[in-house]
């Protein structure tokens, strides 16, 4: 358990971190392998203008970059605060075997950064949603997908 908690306060000392840099939103992640940390990162948005770079993402980039694959199964993560729906998609996408975390989303909330409006988002049907969502050239599309059905070419993932 000591072990967990020495990788839980590297994400905090990333989130703090990126406070005293002025980096970035008070956020931090580390990704670890076989005891070892593998990715790092603090939250980069407003540093990059990049809205994906939250300190997941970047500690998950890390990861797979430093290990060369996508696939990081064997790994686990540890968050400052739990994850917003794009970090907790990236975590599932990664295949990460564990998620720790040590803030809550209502803590990020009363910091000012609430997710529940995409939460609730998610939940509307298409047309309810703020961001108009429409259909179109699905029939092209959907030809793309039967030609990758047949590519002798493709890495499942």
């Amino acid at each position: 358990m000591e072990e967990k908690k020495a990788f839980m306060r590297e994400a905090l000392r990333l989130a703090e971190e990126n406070i005293e840099n002025a980096a970035g939103g008070p956020f931090g992640a580390v990704v670890v392998k076989d005891g070892k940390i593998i990715g790092k990162g603090g939250n980069k948005v407003t540093v990059h203008n990049d809205p994906t770079a939250h300190a997941e993402i970047v500690a998950i980039r890390e990861a797979a970059k430093n290990l060369n694959t996508f696939d990081l199964s064997g790994c686990e993560i540890y968050s400052s605060c739990e994850p917003c729906p794009m970090c907790l998609g990236a975590i599932y996408w990664a295949r990460l075997d564990k998620l720790y975390y040590a803030a809550t989303k209502d803590d990020a909330a009363k910091a000012d950064f609430d997710d529940s409006f995409i939460y609730k988002e998610f939940s509307l049907p298409k047309e309810e949603r703020s961001i108009p969502s429409l259909q179109m050239m699905r029939e092209e599309a959907v030809k793309i997908f039967e030609r990758w059905n047949e590519s002798e070419n493709k890495i499942p993932y």
